[in-house]
Formats: C-alpha cells, structure tokens, sequence
C-alpha cells in the first residue's frame, strides 16, 4: 500500500503494519490509522505518521532513553483496552516530542511525559493515554536531561 507523507513523499507500506487507534488520536478527530517510520539518520526518534493524512505525523521516542526511572501503571489501560493477556514483549511505551523555535532554530527539544504512547504491537492497535497525579510534564527536557 502507498502513502502521501508531507515529510517523505509517497512511501510503500505494509498494510499489516498499520497501528489502529481505537479511540483516535486526542485532537484530531477521525485520524485512527498510523505507522511508524524508521529514518536511520532521526534515530533515536521516530515518525509517528498518519496512514489518512498526510500531514499529520508526529515525533516519538522511547522514554527510557533520557528518563530512565520514568514509570506508568499501565494497568488500567491494558484493562480498557482488552490487553492484559499479552506479553509485556508485544507492548511499547513512546512520548510525543515537541520542539519550540526562536527565529526558525529549534532551541528546546521536550517529551510529554503526561501523555504517553502504548502500542500493542501484536495487536497494532495504540491508545494515548493520559496520566495524572504525578510529577510529570507535557514539556519535560529531553537534552539537558540526558546530559545531565
């Protein structure tokens, strides 16, 4: 299957690597359908790309790699989504990353911690999830913390 991204032109998927997000992406309503692109030379972040629309994609990255003691229930979420008979394996936890410019130049890299990705890669099905009562931030520093 080919795809129109606004970052890489036409690409060819596979179909069954398509993720399905039951409840849709907060925000954009009717946007249910991504993948995850690989560029060798973004690495570690990733594309977050939407299958329907070319212009939405999003950057993620594995948490862990900047905030090593960064810790979720993911309990509820696995209930909701009628996932807790899988394997911890087939589970990945990305953040949305968020850039702020001054005269054009990205000057502050930072993650959502709040609003952490879950994919069932067996299933290819993901859910945003939101958490509260903790000490985290939607602009949480992805530089100067792996730095320090």
């Amino acid at each position: 299957m080919k795809i129109e991204t606004t970052q890489f032109g036409k690409i060819q998927i596979e179909e069954e690597k398509i993720i399905t997000m039951p409840f849709g992406m907060p925000g954009f309503p009717g946007k249910k359908r991504f993948i995850i692109l690989e560029r060798k030379e973004t690495q570690p972040f990733y594309w977050y790309q939407c299958a329907d629309d070319p212009a939405l994609a999003f950057v993620i990255i594995n948490p862990y790699l900047f905030k090593p003691d960064y810790s979720v229930d993911l309990k509820p979420t696995l209930k909701e989504m009628s996932w807790e008979a899988e394997g911890k394996e087939s589970l990945k936890l990305y953040v949305v990353v968020n850039t702020s410019t001054s005269d054009g130049v990205a000057d502050k890299i930072t993650a959502n911690l709040i609003g952490p990705l879950l994919i069932n890669t067996q299933r290819c099905e993901a859910v945003q999830m939101f958490i509260h009562n903790n000490s985290y931030s939607h602009k949480y520093p992805i530089f100067s913390a792996a730095e320090g």
